[in-house]
């Protein structure tokens, strides 16, 4: 447990170094005026799929002893709703669930506000996400076919 929180502080540190927790900046980001946010998006998801290669190459296994495999997700209908909705949050509040907690370790208490909002989605998922889920797997197929011409 140890090594996992100083993962996340070290985590949360360079998150704010380098601006991620920065309302401006993710604003910048998603109106196309500034590049920063996204390449640094970009350079982690690099850096984290060299290392998950590197570590499988070496054939290092999990703390738990398991090997370590990365796993296509299934698709579900649900998955195109629910980032609609993580966009739009992560857009209008300028922040993700991983910086939100960073915001707060910097002293925004803006952060409560969404991290509020992440648990409050989070129970919604808990009680209705099944239900949506159907609801929208029965729709897909009741679905009228589009006719061109």
């Amino acid at each position: 447990m140890v090594k996992t929180l100083l993962f996340g502080l070290v985590f949360g540190f360079i998150l704010s170094r380098v601006g991620a927790t920065q309302f401006d900046a993710i604003q910048s980001m998603f109106t196309l005026q500034n590049g920063h946010i996204a390449g640094v998006i970009g350079v982690a998801v690099g850096v984290a799929g060299l290392g998950l290669w590197m570590l499988r190459r070496r054939g290092v296994i999990c703390t738990s002893g398991c090997e370590i495999t990365v796993a296509p997700k299934a698709r579900k209908p649900g998955n195109v709703v629910g980032s609609i909705i993580f966009g739009a949050g992560w857009a209008l509040t300028g922040t993700c669930p991983g910086t939100s907690l960073a915001q707060l370790g910097e002293g925004q208490l803006m952060a409560l506000f969404t991290i509020a909002g992440i648990l409050l989605g989070t129970a919604i998922y808990r009680f209705a996400g099944k239900a949506v889920e159907q609801r929208l797997r029965a729709r897909r197929f009741d679905a009228k076919p589009l006719e061109v011409g």
